[in-house]
């Protein structure tokens, strides 16, 4: 009777344990993570009776946690890469729309002002035709400030975001720690915490969309977190932290650093995947370079177009002065200089000019000049002087003070540019549409020579204004105020105190032609004219590519990276959705199968209680016999 009673008792103690496994499983049917648990069965040893052999009933083993390790590696580098392409599209778009909405982006201002120049270019004596030009060069100067502005809100926003995401990888590093350390005591009597390693994986899961991580489960069932490079973000119970901090050259510039025991590492080149990759990865690709291009866009035009306005005459009959002001490349000293070096840059030629940012760096003995995006080595030429600077990628750098070997400086030559264009005319008569200097014939002219126009080739030269009479001795041979003997070839240009003009056809001895300043000429667009040709100059890119091209190709770039990276996360997006479906098919309850198992843990437990009623009736019958 006992051995009846006995293997009755075990079933029930089973079945009992079975049905709350199953019970759990329905209560959890819809927890987030939760991996589905099964009671694993096995038979109890038995015992021998006579020449028998009875079974000592059942028992529950273990209660097994549903999971595929490969499948959830999967579906945690799917999230990872999803929430690296989320994070890029939404600052893309942002991006994309900014360059792109007429409202916002740049080539309505340029068009409007350039049909201002072209206005004023047909009327040069209209001084509401002035005004207008000068209200869209402040309009058109704001416009830069605007983008501008909205990049560096977008830089701060990246910042914050970085920030934010730290904390959280920070926050759930040290609850995957601590989860590890309860593991590791419960795992110690032998039975898995189910409950544990689904809470730890969920973590992971959770850490994961912030950054790229790899694991690795370790003999005591703990696991191990590693991020970037192989930087060891938990182990065990001991969780390192990472920070945020200003960048080599720029403090408000925020770089991810991992704090170990070796100190702190800048991480920033290592890590991928997750927000932070993406946050990353935007900076990089798309946010730096576009305020680069921006800025070599405003550098370039206005450069050229100060150039134009000073190689003319304003209506006070003075030569053009600048008509925008912005700011030379910007200089940034590296933290960790020990010397007390400095250097001015300048652009020097704009076909050469990049908008990119380059590090300077002095070995002791000289300087070396790479590209801070790709790390290409930039030839320089010259010695570094004010007289002879040196020069590469179109930027002239004058170096001083007393460096130390190692120092390094960064030359931010576009970034900051466009947030510092000003309009510096404020008066309508300063704006110079005349040419400066206009040339003639003489009327007593007996050969049929003609004289071009004048145009200033050298704004700069003191005796600009200065007349000039070119007299032919011969119909070979002119001389310039009656000096010399300078050998006449027709279409040569012959340059006179900073002004240029061609002779063409065949004059005779004494014939003359005169060049002088261009006082009272209100009625000249010669100048306005080549201002309004900049808009279509070629002067970026060795001179093929005009400011409106430049701009054009920012706008294309950018928009096309956009659809690639939005492409990307659609395909993203269905990965994350399979990876989630085969986890789910393999981990997730099924409340059918849970339900079908529940009644027949039921009947199984009612069955063996059935069993326990007929061994007490039996020994009850015993009982009975054996008292009379």
């Amino acid at each position: 009777m006992p051995d009846l009673l006995n293997t009755s008792l075990t079933g029930m103690l089973a079945f009992q344990r079975a049905l709350a496994v199953t019970s759990n499983n329905i209560a959890n049917a819809n927890t987030p993570g939760y991996s589905r648990q099964v009671a694993e069965f096995t038979t109890r040893l038995g015992s021998g009776s006579g020449n028998l052999y009875v079974g000592g009933g059942t028992q529950i083993s273990t209660i097994k946690r549903i999971y595929d390790a490969m499948l959830g590696e999967q579906l945690q580098a799917s999230t990872t890469g999803h929430a690296r392409f989320s994070t890029l599209s939404t600052l893309a778009g942002r991006i994309d729309t900014l360059l792109a909405d007429p409202d916002t982006g740049l080539n309505t201002g340029l068009q409007s002002f350039f049909n201002a120049v072209q206005d004023l270019a047909n009327d040069p004596a209209s001084i509401p035709t002035r005004q207008a030009l000068l209200g869209e060069a402040n309009g058109l100067a704001n416009r830069f400030q605007a983008l501008d502005r909205r990049f560096d809100e977008l830089d701060s926003e990246v910042n914050q975001r970085l920030s934010l995401a730290v904390d959280d990888i920070n926050r759930l590093s040290s609850a995957i720690a601590d989860v590890n350390d309860r593991i590791a005591a419960t795992s110690a009597g032998g039975q898995a915490p189910n409950d544990l390693l689904d809470e730890r994986d969920r973590l992971v899961m959770a850490l994961s969309e912030q950054v790229s991580v790899s694991t690795a489960i370790q003999d005591d069932g703990t696991m191990s977190v590693f991020i970037g490079s192989g930087q060891s973000l938990v182990i065990g119970k001991q969780a390192q932290g990472l920070s945020i901090a200003g960048s080599e050259f720029d403090p408000t510039r925020v770089n991810v650093v991992y704090e170990g025991a070796a100190g702190s590492t800048p991480l920033d080149n290592a890590l991928t995947g997750g927000a932070i990759g993406g946050l990353l990865e935007f900076r990089s690709r798309m946010l730096d370079p576009a305020r680069q291009s921006l800025g070599q866009t405003a550098a370039a035009f206005v450069q050229s177009f100060n150039l134009q306005q000073n190689a003319g005459m304003d209506l006070r009959g003075n030569l053009g002065g600048d008509f925008f002001a912005i700011d030379p490349p910007t200089i940034l000293t590296s933290g960790n200089n020990s010397g007390s070096g400095t250097v001015v840059a300048a652009i020097a030629d704009l076909g050469a000019f990049s908008g990119a940012d380059y590090v300077l760096e002095f070995d002791g003995a000289a300087y070396s000049l790479t590209r801070q995006d790709n790390g290409a080595v930039i030839p320089l030429s010259g010695a570094g002087t004010a007289a002879d600077p040196f020069v590469g990628d179109g930027i002239a750098i004058e170096v001083g003070g007393a460096p130390a070997a190692g120092d390094r400086l960064l030359i931010r030559t576009g970034q900051d540019a466009a947030g510092s264009i000003q309009n510096l005319i404020r008066e309508p008569l300063d704006i110079a549409m005349a040419a400066p200097t206009r040339s003639a014939a003489s009327l007593a002219n007996t050969g049929n020579a003609t004289i071009s126009a004048a145009s200033a080739s050298d704004p700069t030269d003191p005796a600009l204004l200065t007349s000039a009479v070119i007299e032919f001795i011969d119909p070979t041979t002119y001389s310039i105020n009656g000096a010399g003997a300078f050998a006449y070839t027709e279409g040569d240009p012959i340059i006179i105190n900073g002004t240029t003009v061609t002779i063409n056809g065949s004059p005779f001895a004494g014939d003359q032609f005169t060049i002088d300043a261009n006082f009272g000429a209100s009625g000249d667009n010669s100048n306005g004219l080549l201002l309004n040709g900049i808009q279509t100059t070629g002067l970026l890119d060795g001179g093929a590519i005009s400011i409106n091209e430049n701009y054009g190709r920012l706008v294309a770039g950018v928009g096309g990276t956009t659809h690639q990276i939005q492409s990307s996360l659609d395909a993203q997006s269905v990965v994350l959705r399979n990876a989630e479906d085969a986890m789910l098919s393999n981990s997730a309850v099924n409340l059918d199968e849970e339900a079908a198992k529940l009644i027949q843990y039921q009947q199984a437990y009612q069955a063996v209680a059935q069993v326990v009623g007929v061994a007490n009736v039996l020994f009850d019958a015993l009982l009975n016999a054996t008292s009379r």
